[in-house]
């Protein structure tokens, strides 16, 4: 926690900001080790210059923060005084007048309207650009982690294939997965509901599943992640239920090479731009470039999706220890989709890629 807070003020110097101000959510977590609820009570966390981060939040928290290097400003259960424990903090850190950072994704107004009517002089700013670059680059523990989440998801899809079936619903393949993501040791909080969508339905990358059944002819979609110790795995798959158009197969292999494009030119120093760009120039030079319909990847850590983001105008320099996603896909609308996503981690020599499941086309139900 120390090393993270120390790398947080160079930031805040860089920056030009005096603090930085966060609510519950993964960069509060990765600075202190906390978890937190977002719930009517707020929690907010100062981490001003040289000095130690303090910490507003309900009495009943307090346990959590007996034995950390935080100082705690506690509140109870009177909504009319927790502004009191807000003044405190800024009054305590000298605030008021002063340059704040914040994560305009993340922070809510319940938690800004407290932090502004105690510093009215401050001024806010968008800090995520600074606070994105401390989270970037995983260290061996946090790849560790990812690597966890990973084989998680694996089994837990390994375990669901043999049932899927003709006349199973989307839902019904949704539920099993996720019930063998609890089984082979997942976190009960995924980092998202799994995507399982089939035949029409699989043209939408981010569809819901529904009580749509499985058909023969289908290309089924499975987009699923674990989480093991707060980090978190993203992976999809596309399976043929039965036998399907030759069309199909054909997008499925250029999608399968598209992936391995990117994968291959995932390196240090090499920009998110060019990963895009070689996992693209695949699926144009086959005819279907107006079917690749989003970019190729986006990064993973503590949530499904931060920095860095793959997509073709990002000239971003990929480091050592950036984790994030290769995810290539065509969508055919009213017909069939295939995506096949995998998970990587820039190393010194160039990308080590995390998943491992067969990428050739299943044939299942």
């Amino acid at each position: 926690m120390t090393l993270r807070l120390e790398r947080l003020s160079t930031a805040l110097q860089t920056s030009g900001l005096d603090a930085i101000v966060l609510n519950p959510g993964p960069t509060l977590t990765y600075l202190t080790g906390l978890h937190f609820h977002l719930m009517e009570r707020p929690v907010v966390l100062f981490v001003a210059r040289e000095q130690a981060p303090a910490l507003v939040l309900p009495e009943l928290e307090l346990p959590k923060v007996t034995d950390l290097p935080i100082t705690p400003f506690p509140y109870g259960e009177n909504p009319a005084d927790w502004h009191t424990a807000f003044r405190g903090v800024v009054q305590a850190l000298g605030l008021n007048g002063k340059r704040i950072g914040m994560e305009p994704r993340q922070l809510r107004v319940l938690e800004f309207e407290y932090v502004r009517a105690a510093a009215p002089d401050a001024e806010f700013h968008d800090a995520s650009s600074a606070l994105a670059a401390l989270r970037m680059r995983k260290d061996s523990a946090e790849v560790q982690k990812m690597r966890q989440a990973v084989q998680i998801a694996e089994a837990a899809f390994e375990a669901t294939v043999p049932l899927l079936r003709i006349g199973m619903t989307e839902k019904e393949v949704a539920a099993e997965l996720m019930v063998q993501l609890l089984r082979h040791g997942s976190q009960a909080e995924l980092p998202f509901s799994p995507i399982v969508s089939a035949g029409p339905n699989s043209a939408n990358p981010h569809a819901s599943p529904t009580d749509r059944r499985l058909r023969a002819g289908d290309l089924l979609v499975i987009d699923w992640g674990a989480s093991f110790d707060g980090y978190v795995s993203d992976l999809t798959r596309t399976l043929a239920i039965g036998e399907v158009q030759e069309e199909y197969v054909a997008i499925h292999s250029i999608v399968q090479e598209a992936n391995a494009a990117g994968r291959a030119a995932a390196r240090p120093n090499m920009p998110c731009a060019e990963v895009d760009r070689a996992a693209r120039a695949v699926i144009e030079s086959a005819g279907y470039g107006a079917f690749f319909i989003h970019r190729t990847g986006h990064g993973l850590g503590l949530e499904a999706h931060e920095e860095p983001y793959i997509r073709s105008d990002n000239l971003q320099l990929l480091d050592v220890g950036m984790a994030f996603t290769v995810e290539p896909g065509i969508y055919l609308p009213n017909r069939n989709g295939v995506r096949i996503e995998d998970n990587v981690v820039i190393t010194p020599t160039g990308a080590e890629t995390l998943s491992s499941l067969p990428r050739e086309i299943r044939v299942v139900g």
